[in-house]
């Protein structure tokens, strides 16, 4: 059983989401999107990068792919997908999860490290951590501000759909702590069912201990526990 990793045109941190996964033990291989999904997938990562050069949109061109259809039909059945940054952005455009991530409000590409503030601990993407604990993961996104309609928002909110905001060193969300302006400082959600999550933050960037801190390690867990 396989994480199949999709490699899109522009793809560019497929490769990074496969070291990550390989070094916490999690089988895993890059699939290129024409090939289909491969018959022993076990878990589906979207990963971020430019798919596309980001043309109409961000992961417009992507979402339209024929192994979105194969995807689509993995979500239903219960199978894990995580979408980091661009592949947030494709999980929005393709319907697996709710809103829309558009231009920062800076307008400008913004890479650093943030800090989260974990909503739930009881998914797969964070049973790894304990509710409102702060965790730091780097971020690398020109269109990350995560926007939705005010009804579908509360009814987000209410369902208990918001798996990380971003905050100070202390849990706080606020704008300051708000690098691209998302509403609710809403950095990763659920879709439907539990077993699929996007954010714009890359926690597979935050896992190998020579290059930083690890503490996005947890999220990536989810495809053990889901």
């Amino acid at each position: 059983m396989t994480v199949s990793i999709i490699r899109f045109g522009g793809s560019n941190c497929d490769r990074d989401a496969e070291r990550a996964l390989t070094h916490l033990g999690i089988d895993a291989e890059i699939v290129w999107h024409e090939d289909g999904l491969p018959a022993d997938t076990s878990g589906i990562v979207l990963p971020g990068g430019f798919s596309y050069g980001d043309y109409l949109r961000a992961g417009a061109m992507a979402a339209r792919s024929p192994i979105v259809s194969a995807v689509r039909e993995a979500a239903a059945d219960g199978t894990p997908i995580l979408g980091v940054c661009n592949g947030a952005q494709i999980g929005c455009e393709t319907g697996l999860t709710d809103g829309a991530f558009t231009t920062n409000e800076s307008a400008r590409f913004q890479c650093e490290h943030v800090h989260l503030r974990v909503e739930r601990d009881d998914t797969p993407w964070t049973a790894a951590y304990d509710e409102g604990e702060v965790i730091e993961i780097p971020i690398a996104h020109g269109e990350g501000r995560y926007e939705i309609g005010e009804e579908r928002l509360t009814e987000l909110e209410n369902d208990g759909r918001v798996l990380f905001r971003y905050c100070d060193e202390n849990g706080e969300p606020s704008a300051d702590a708000n690098p691209n302006g998302s509403k609710h400082n809403i950095a990763g959600i659920l879709g439907e069912r539990e077993t699929v999550a996007v954010l714009m933050p890359h926690p597979e960037r935050a896992t190998l201990p020579d290059v930083g801190p690890t503490d996005g390690q947890g999220v990536l867990r989810g495809f053990e526990t889901a």
